[in-house]
Order: structure tokens, then sequence, then C-alpha cells
């Protein structure tokens, strides 16, 4: 699950809200060792979202960088080329 976790930091433009919250529930996910916890762990996994996401949130407003922030379309293109090569019939053989 983690492997889905992309990085964050220094793209232009900034993270959104959303992909810092689905980087913390795929965290959970993994550490919990549940997809989908019980109704008696609901609350304690939403917290556990919520907090990892604060702290998420804390750290890519806090890290610095000189490095030009990278285009978000120029690294989709760069993983999807990646991913047509990895699951290509010719990988296969």
């Amino acid at each position: 699950m983690c492997r889905n976790i992309k990085p964050l930091f220094n793209f232009s433009p900034p993270a959104t809200e959303d992909e810092i919250r689905g980087a913390a529930l795929q965290f959970v996910r993994k550490i919990s060792g549940s997809q989908q916890p019980s109704r008696s762990n609901q609350a304690a996994f939403n917290r556990a979202v919520d907090e990892v996401a604060a702290s998420a949130r804390t750290l890519l407003e806090s890290l610095v960088t000189s490095a030009e922030p990278r285009d978000r379309e120029i690294q989709a293109q760069r993983a999807r080329a990646k991913a047509a090569k990895r699951f290509s019939r010719e990988a296969v053989r």
C-alpha cells in the first residue's frame, strides 16, 4: 500500500489538502493493517488520519529548498511511461 504514497514536496502547484489526506490515509491503513477499520475502531482510525495529515502539512510547510519546483504534469508523464514499460507485454517475456 505505501508504494502508492507519492512525494508531495516541491511541486508546482503545491500539494492539495486531498493529496495530503490521501497520503495520510494510506499510511494509517498500512500501519494498522486494515483497509477499512471495524466500527469500534473507526474513531481511532479517523483521528490517526487527521493527526498524520496535520503532521504532514506542518512538515511540507516547514521544508525549504533551493531547487526549482517540479512540474506535476511532467512527473505524471514520466510515471505513466514507466508504468507502461513495466506492464507492457514485452517486459513479461
